[in-house]
């Protein structure tokens, strides 16, 4: 036999050994089923506290509207992001998309501290702000799992990076869920605690999610 039937065999025999792999579908597409599974938690507290509460507290402050959102399109934008960084060979200013709707729910946010009190609207104390913490948190950590999961295979090139635009979704859809029942005014105590919930949700998925999106 010769060289030439030889290689032709040997790479014919390590072909047939090879496991067909499912294509990936678009980063939109994917954005999209994940969030279908946040509106579809944002339809069951709907059907259960209603929405009319949530747009009369954004028709009092219309800032408080711009800043759910600017939560809003951060969501779906970091969302996005998360699932284009994580395909091989797409650009890291990817990372870039969610920040001008992230500097809108911030600003919009601020905002809300600065202006006169909307009489008639509960501010929150440090306990009740406590509970914007925890709702947030609570909310994000399956958000952010269900997030990783559905990018690990996908073998993000920018484990940590990609893992905190994850943590950026996920808290920002937290926020937005968070609005249905959200009834009270802006205040510093409130901002700083929804501050405060966005960071760890981060700096988790940072410290842990880049671990679990990582091939190493």
């Amino acid at each position: 036999m010769s060289d030439v039937s030889r290689h032709d065999a040997l790479i014919d025999a390590l072909g047939a050994e090879l496991t067909p792999v499912r294509r990936l579908l678009p980063p939109w597409v994917r954005t999209v089923g994940w969030l279908v599974i946040v509106a579809i938690i944002g339809a069951v507290m709907l059907s259960r506290y209603g929405a009319a509460t949530m747009l009369r507290r954004w028709d009092a402050a219309p800032d408080l509207g711009m800043a759910a959102l600017g939560a809003v399109l951060t969501a779906i934008t970091a969302s996005l992001a998360a699932f284009a960084l994580a395909v091989p060979g797409r650009s890291a200013k990817w990372a870039w998309l969610p920040v001008p709707s992230a500097l809108l729910w911030i600003g919009a946010s601020g905002m809300g501290c600065l202006r006169a009190h909307i009489p008639g609207m509960h501010v929150l104390d440090m306990h009740g702000a406590n509970d914007c913490l925890i709702f947030i948190i609570s909310f994000s950590v399956p958000l952010s799992g269900l997030l990783i999961w559905l990018l690990r295979r996908a073998c993000p090139l920018r484990p940590v990076l990609t893992a905190v635009v994850v943590g950026l979704a996920s808290a920002s859809a937290s926020a937005c869920l968070l609005e249905i029942i959200h009834n009270v005014d802006a205040a510093a105590s409130d901002l700083l605690m929804h501050a405060l919930a966005v960071a760890i949700v981060i700096g988790a998925n940072a410290l842990m999610g880049g671990r679990l999106l990582s091939r190493a």
